[in-house]
């Protein structure tokens, strides 16, 4: 009985995370935002001990700011958890690469390509929200292809400081074909064995954030706590 009740609490827990870790990064929650256990609690009809884990597992991930006596709030960007984030992001998955261009997984390639063509028709018809989550499941699929899967928790980790600036980043179809760009120079290094082709269009990809921080930075200082 002890375990039906711990698998339950641990299934609620999950549902409330996924679901509130996509209205965050998806912008849907402003930073700033107060988010009340017990009014989520309601919203899902669960108890409140699920939804204190999920808390705890977005406060990990600097999400949430939950303040003791006070209202947990979605966290404010910080422009060096960012910093941190991107960081070990770039480390981890330049490795990912290398490993992909010298012996991939050629079983992955036809989920690359099929993401490929989804992340154009998605460009075609200017769907931010799904181009976004074709580009998550992209860097996914790196890790398989890499057979290093085990590798995009700790990309996921970190890249979830940087989805929300991604969603105010990406609004337009320009913005969304840049990105989709590199995807297909990435896909032609890696499927030519080109293993410093695949490093130089990676380290391009993931600095071409960097003017965007800075001019959000200047156009949404109130989504910031520095």
């Amino acid at each position: 009985m002890v375990a039906v009740e711990t698998l339950e609490r641990t299934t609620s827990s999950d549902v409330v995370f996924d679901t509130l870790f996509g209205q965050i990064t998806r912008l849907e929650l402003l930073p700033g935002t107060k988010i009340s256990e017990t009014d989520v609690a309601k919203s899902f009809g669960f108890s409140r001990q699920p939804v204190r884990e999920a808390f705890t597992r977005l406060a990990n991930l600097n999400l949430l700011l939950v303040r003791p006596q006070r209202a947990t709030i979605v966290r404010q960007f910080s422009r060096q958890l960012i910093a941190n984030a991107r960081f070990v992001r770039t480390a981890v998955e330049l490795e990912v690469v290398r490993l992909a261009a010298g012996t991939r997984d050629k079983s992955v390639d036809a989920a690359l390509k099929a993401n490929m063509r989804n992340q154009a028709d998605a460009i075609a018809v200017e769907d931010v929200g799904t181009f976004h989550e074709l580009d998550y499941q992209f860097h996914k699929l790196l890790c398989a292809a890499a057979r290093q899967s085990f590798a995009f928790d700790i990309i996921a980790e970190n890249k979830a400081q940087v989805d929300r600036l991604c969603m105010l980043a990406l609004t337009s179809k320009e913005a969304m074909g840049v990105l989709f760009d590199d995807h297909q120079a990435l896909l032609q290094a890696l499927f030519g064995g080109d293993a410093q082709a695949a490093d130089r269009v990676l380290r391009l990809h993931l600095d071409r954030l960097t003017p965007t921080i800075e001019a959000i930075y200047t156009t949404h200082k109130a989504y910031f706590d520095e």
